[in-house]
This record gives C-alpha cells, structure tokens and sequence, in this order.
C-alpha cells in the first residue's frame, strides 16, 4: 500500500494488520484492510486513530480465561440453553404427538409449518437481538424472552386448532426463543477467548441435555396425566431454570463507542464471513430433518411407538458428548477444521449407515449416535467460527446477521423434506440422500471460508 503521508493512515494500518494477525486473516490486503475497518467502525480514514476512541475495540481486549464470575456466566448460559434449546430438540416429539392426535386430520408437511416457522423466528428475530446484546446486554433480552416462552408452553397446553398451535407455539414461542440462545452464547465470548472452544461447548450441552430429559419426561406424563399437564410441567421446569439464567448471564466488555442496536448486513461484503454464512446455511438446513423426522421414520420403518419416541432422547444424548469435547479440541485444532470434520462424519452417518441400515434397530442407532455426537458440535462450535472473523464487542452482530440468514434455511427446510417424503410414496430414501447434499455442501462453504481466511492448507489451525 502506497504512504499518503497521513498519520491516521499509517496509525489504520499498523492496527488493523494486528489484529487481522490475531484473527487468521494472514492473507487479507493491507490496502483492504484500512477499507474494511472504516466502513466496519464508522471512522473516516483521514482521521487519527486516537481520535476515535477504539483502542479497546482493536488492541487491548483482555479476558479472564476462568474464575467465579466467569464460570457462573457458563453455568448460567447452560441453564437458558437446557430450557430453549431443549425444546428445539425435542420438536420431533411435539410434531410427532400433535400429527397423530389433535391435528391428525392434517398431512405431515403441514403440521411441520408450525415447527420450522418458530425455528425461523428463532433465528431471524436474532438480527435485531445481537445487536442489542452488544448495546445493552442481556438483561433486557432473558426476562422478557423467558416470559413469552413459558406463556407459550402454558397456552400450547389448551391449543386444539391448527391456527392455535402456529400462533402460541410457531409465533410467540419463536420469537421468544430468539431472545434467549443468542445472550446466553454470546455472554460467553466476553469471558474467554484461548478456551471459548471449551466453555461455549460446555454450556451448549444444557441443550443437548434439555432434547434428551424432555422428550422422556413428556413421553412419561402422556400416558399418566395427559397432554394439557404434561406440558404444563415442562413450563415450570423451564421457568426455573430462565429465572437461573436471567440471574447468572452477564456481559463484560463495555459497547463500541459507535455501537448501534441496529443491523448492518454490510459486513456480508467480506468474503470469509460471507462463506461461512453460506456453510451455516446448509448446515443448519439438513441438521433439523433429523430431529424432526427421525421418529415418524421409525413409525414409517416399523418400529413401536416407544422406540420412535426413544431414538430422539438417544440422538440428544450423543449431542451432548459432541458439545462437550469438540470444544476442547476446537482451542486446540480450530473451529473450523473441527466443524469440518464433524460434517464429514454427518455424510458418513447419512449415506453410508442411515439409507442401507436405517430400517434395522442398530442401524438407527448407530446413526442417531452418529448424527448426534457430530451436528453436537457442529452447534456449539459455528458461534466461535464466526468469533473468528470479528472482534468480541461486534460478536452479536455478526453472529446475529448470519443467523438471520439461516433462518430462510430453518423456514424451509420441514417443509422442503416433508414433500420429499411425500414426492418418494412414504418412503424416506430422498429426505435421507437430501440431508446428506445439504451437509456436503456446507463442509465445501466453510472450507472455502477458511481458504479466504488463512490459504489453501488444510493443516492450517483455525
């Protein structure tokens, strides 16, 4: 890059090449670098540095690894994260219940409208979340989330008409939701960096947990209280564990001095994020097939109804284990090549054990555990990919503005395999070959991201 003989140029420059160094971004331009910094923080770059009061932002972010306040802010993350990530993991036993009893005059891939509208919700109303995270904090985002998702569970209780269940369930509880899982992983980044890997993979276990412990406990209370109270149950447990959450999660570093509560989908321009959002789409777009319709597979192939209900908790299960150490092993190889290879196993598990073995009790099983222990990782490790490409106090942001475009993926995806099912006679051989496609095509995007970001060496560590 040619001197302009400015000092807020040269000053621009020498930051914005540390902390692409910090970041990975070793391939970056420096005449691109001065640019990208400018539109990202708003600082014209005429001006000095030290007239824009971002030092903090760029060169002096410090984080305390560990201790009390830290680790409370783990725990109280995995507490929000059991409660609304449990329910996301356990749709496949709400759809499955509600298909076969109070809507079972309704087809499969219009019962599944209802579920993957509030998946969307969940992840599209986060475009305004992050952002207000990075402005404000949690505090105004868990209270009220927490409120609107434990009034949704009690309505979902008495809701007996299609338009019920979309508007208690689909609407409130989506939007909801989307105040909740977004703080509550966020707050974690404000904490720790060398080992973010490990303690977002830690809290993101409540998730798993909550997809293994509720679908049992609905399964156990249908037959022995009913539908109304079963669910009402599942409310007050998670109103418990939102009111730990509300009283644990916390930030840390103060906002960007030019943050604003509003989205930016300009930082979509740069074309590492831009891949990885790519990757994300697909990622997520094949992972909530599965877990929707693993146990009307299993009822499809022949199963009891106790097994279909049961293949889900087993699923969960091996999540949990894939949100835990991955985590570890992302501080130690990157994130990325982590999440890569998780996908690989994802396609082993879809196309070499789920299509031939499927229809054998241990060949659902081996997938579940498969299909579990990989896309486990796969959730608690994408939010500190996209940690990689931003700096901590931006981290709502770009991880809502990714997100946002992950929920067309979530909108459609329960409804693009419901027809697939229908469009195959039944049978599940499309959907199974469909969820491979998805997640091959994400492993292409976030390696293509990882190239614009650090080469084309597949051992680098990011």
């Amino acid at each position: 890059m040619e001197e302009t003989g400015k000092a807020g140029n040269s000053s621009l420059s020498e930051i914005r090449d540390q902390t692409y160094a910090e970041k990975g971004q070793a391939d970056l331009k420096a005449n691109q670098k001065s640019e990208v910094l400018a539109k990202e923080y708003g600082i014209d770059s005429d001006k000095s540095i030290s007239n824009s009061g971002h030092e903090t932002l760029l060169g002096d972010e410090t984080y305390p690894e560990g201790g009390l306040r830290a680790w409370l802010v783990v725990l109280g993350s995995w507490c929000g994260l059991l409660a609304s990530l449990g329910l996301m993991n356990s749709i496949a036993t709400l759809q499955t219940y509600i298909a076969t009893n109070q809507l079972s005059s309704y087809d499969e891939g219009t019962v599944s409208w209802i579920f993957s509208f509030y998946t969307a919700l969940c992840f599209l109303c986060g475009v305004y979340v992050g952002p207000l995270f990075d402005r404000y904090g949690p505090k105004w985002l868990i209270g009220p989330g927490a409120i609107g998702t434990v009034a949704s569970i009690m309505l979902l209780s008495i809701c007996t008409e299609y338009w019920h269940f979309m508007l208690t369930w689909g609407l409130l509880n989506g939007i909801s939701t989307s105040l909740l899982f977004t703080p509550c992983l966020t707050a974690i980044g404000h904490f720790f960096r060398e080992r973010r890997g490990f303690a977002s993979g830690l809290a993101s276990t409540g998730g798993g947990l909550g997809g293994v412990a509720f679908p049992l406990i609905m399964q156990s209370l249908f037959d022995k209280v009913g539908w109304g109270w079963a669910i009402r149950i599942l409310g007050f447990v998670c109103l418990l564990l939102f009111a730990f959450a509300s009283l644990l999660v916390r930030k840390r570093l103060p906002p960007a001095k030019n943050a604003s509560p509003h989205p930016d989908f300009r930082i979509m321009k740069e074309k590492p994020f831009l891949l990885l959002t790519i990757g994300v789409f697909f990622l997520e777009f094949g992972l909530f097939i599965p877990l929707a319709y693993i146990s009307s597979y299993a009822l499809a192939n022949g199963f009891s109804e106790k097994f279909a209900f049961q293949i889900l908790p087993i699923l969960n299960g091996a999540s949990v284990i894939g949100r835990a150490l991955p985590g570890w092993w992302a501080d130690k190889i990157g994130p990325f090549n982590t999440n890569m290879i998780s996908l690989c196993v994802t396609i082993f598990g879809c196309w070499i054990v789920w299509l031939p073995f499927g229809h054998t009790t241990p060949g659902l099983v081996i997938f579940a555990l498969m299909f579990g222990f990989s896309t486990g990782n796969n959730i608690s490790i994408t939010p500190v990919c996209v940690g990689k490409l931003c700096h901590t106090q931006h981290y709502g942001r770009y991880y809502a503005t990714c997100y946002t475009v992950v929920s067309i993926a979530v909108l459609l995806s329960l409804p693009v395999a419901g027809s697939i099912v229908q469009a195959t006679n039944g049978d599940y051989w499309g959907l199974i070959l469909f969820t491979g496609l998805t997640q091959l095509v994400a492993v292409i995007a976030m390696y293509a991201s990882k190239v614009a970001s650090v080469g084309w060496s597949p051992w680098a560590n990011f």
